[in-house]
């Protein structure tokens, strides 16, 4: 379901390239995924929703990992701002 989503793969992307150890604020995955669908400027903020709810699958699925205040978040049970990024190596 998740390699098919290309808002899953913009996700991962964005992580892959700022690669493990770091994260990506949530607005840059909404940001990114409405440039690629050629979206008004403000349409990010729609996508918001979905790029929270994407991060926990991939979360609970052991591709990312959901932080908060630079600690891994419970993907289930998270509140607040968050940042998504690769599971770090150590």
């Amino acid at each position: 379901m998740l390699e098919d989503d290309p808002l899953a793969q913009t996700i991962i992307a964005l992580c892959a390239a700022v690669g493990p150890g770091k994260s990506i604020d949530p607005s840059e995955a909404a940001k990114h995924y409405a440039r690629q669908r050629e979206e008004d400027d403000l349409a990010w903020r729609s996508h918001l929703t979905q790029v929270r709810a994407r991060a926990v699958a991939l979360a609970r699925a052991g591709r990312l990992v959901v932080y908060r205040k630079g600690k891994p978040a419970d993907p289930n049970d998270f509140r607040g701002v968050y940042r998504i990024g690769l599971p770090r190596g150590d």
